[in-house]
């Protein structure tokens, strides 16, 4: 195109131009079509459809609770190595000293599990949705009281976990994750208690920075750090044989939670705040913990005061909210009304995790309309939706967000917990909803539109096409001119965008 540059301007040269600049984007566009046609042919052929779906890019996985994703076979693995015992009737780690691996013992190693079939098959089944069935116990209940269970184990295995849960997802074709990740460990927590509570939003900032609250996020920084490099380390990045996990990049939500007494909340958000204002590896915060408890239904408004005070002394600090992950019965019907509008007007949540009871808030059609016309996202958990709140296929929302125009994307939430992982989640869309690959596509490309990664996007606009900006306006796929390398250089969002663009660019060609 640089030589056509030079000829005189005339018909003829503005034909050339118009070929030479459109002649990739045709050739995409009948890949494109190809391999939405090929989906078509077998959407309803399980076994191909699951290739199809393994290998086709999957962007970012924006909604990854770092400790629900492990898997328990890698939990107990973690806890064997730490020496810990287990409660045979409950099934919840406890600390040495231990039983013997006699069977009528009640607290044996962990280790013993590997030599006894029935107990490691109920650590699994306890640990996790595996197995569970409807009956005395709810799937709400099973699934949080996963937590306490084997929380011991994935506190001390921070690095581990990010090894085996990034290469797991670069396995699947997921090249960006966001962890929640509470990387203090309730240091922040413990200050706020000791603190306490003050009405003075203000007055309680400045004293929990002036109380150690710099030196817990220096502190949550190197640990953090540190862990990241061990990751690496365990995945062999530094080597000449690599795990397939080094090519994910990964950013960390320092994540809140939400049912602690509300000074040590504060103090949580304000830490988080705080590191996502001071560290690359921390692009923003979420407030977390079951949304229908006592702790977050009582105190919802508050957090809500809390997040639009610290929003103005942080405002470029970006916030992503679980907000409508609740059902009908779970909470009183008033509680149903308001969480996602809220989350958004004054969490200023650029992101809702969930937001499943978004149609029982009050003026649903124009909530949606506005996230829309605010571009904020819903980061869908299928998986979750259903183990949890008994929500699924036409009681799901998802039509709906995409029908008014929200931005949506396929998420994991607690994948280990829920025995899935984005495969079987892009699986259950298009399923249960009959996705077109357009679609799935659009969801894909907002999933890495809509992270926290720093710098310009590719595209000029994600509303209805995608286009790509001035300086990369040659059809993203292929090798990037001078300007536009110039322009992916700068800008770590449009890096890992084009990064995927190629990835579809080779996706489609096998159609």
């Amino acid at each position: 195109m640089s030589r056509t540059l030079r000829l005189p301007l005339g018909s003829k040269m503005i034909c050339v131009l118009f070929f030479v600049a459109s002649a990739p984007s045709i050739a995409a566009q009948k890949a494109d079509q190809r391999a939405a046609r090929y989906l078509d042919a077998i959407r309803n052929q399980p076994s191909l459809l699951l290739a199809f779906l393994h290998d086709m890019p999957k962007g970012g996985d924006l909604h990854n609770h770092l400790d629900g994703a492990i898997y328990a076979e890698d939990l107990i693995n973690f806890a064997a190595s730490d020496n810990y015992c287990v409660d045979r009737t409950i099934s919840n780690l406890i600390a040495p000293p231990c039983d013997s691996c006699e069977k009528y013992t009640s607290k044996p190693g962990i280790r013993c599990a590997y030599g006894d079939q029935v107990l490691y098959n109920q650590i699994i089944d306890a640990w996790s949705m595996r197995n569970w069935r409807p009956g005395d116990e709810s799937g709400h209940d099973h699934f949080f009281a996963t937590f306490d269970k084997f929380g011991l184990a994935s506190h001390d295995h921070v690095a581990e976990a990010i090894a085996s849960v990034v290469d797991r997802a670069a396995r699947e074709h997921v090249d960006y994750i966001e962890f929640m990740h509470t990387a203090d460990g309730r240091a922040a927590a413990d200050l706020g208690m000791k603190l306490g509570w003050d009405e003075d939003f203000s007055k309680m900032h400045d004293e929990l920075l002036n109380g150690g609250l710099k030196e817990i996020a220096a502190a949550t920084s190197k640990t953090l750090a540190e862990d990241v490099a061990h990751a690496h380390t365990e995945m062999r990045c530094e080597t000449t044989n690599p795990e397939p996990g080094c090519g994910v990049t990964v950013r960390y939500l320092y994540q809140v939670l939400r049912g602690l007494p509300r000074e040590a909340v504060f103090a949580e958000i304000v830490l988080g705040f705080e590191l996502a204002s001071s560290d690359p590896n921390f692009a923003g915060l979420n407030l977390v913990m079951p949304e229908d408890w006592y702790v977050p239904i009582h105190d919802f408004n508050l957090h809500m005061a809390m997040l639009n005070y610290l929003h103005g002394i942080y405002p470029k600090a970006h916030i992503s909210l679980h907000a409508g992950e609740l059902a009908p019965g779970l909470v009183k019907p008033e509680d149903l009304t308001f969480h996602i509008r809220a989350s958004v007007e004054r969490g200023h949540a650029e992101r809702i995790g969930h937001g499943v009871s978004v149609m029982s808030e009050n003026d649903p059609i124009g909530l949606m309309k506005e996230m829309a016309a605010r571009n904020i996202l819903v980061e869908i958990n299928l998986s979750s939706n259903d183990e949890i709140l008994g929500i699924s296929g036409d009681d799901h929302p998802l039509p709906i967000y995409i029908k008014y125009g929200v931005p949506v994307a396929i998420s994991t939430d607690d994948e280990g917990v829920a025995r899935s992982d984005m495969i079987h989640e892009y699986l259950r869309a298009v399923q249960g909803y009959r996705l077109s690959y357009a679609e799935l596509k659009r969801m894909t490309r907002q999933s890495l539109e809509h992270s926290f990664l720093p710098g310009k996007s590719l595209w000029v606009s994600t509303k209805g096409e995608f286009r790509p900006v001035a300086a990369c306006l040659e059809s993203p796929g292929g090798k990037p001119t001078h300007r536009c390398s110039e322009f992916l250089a700068d800008n770590e969002r449009a890096r890992e965008q084009w990064k995927l663009e190629n990835q579809f660019a080779e996706f489609e060609k096998r159609f």
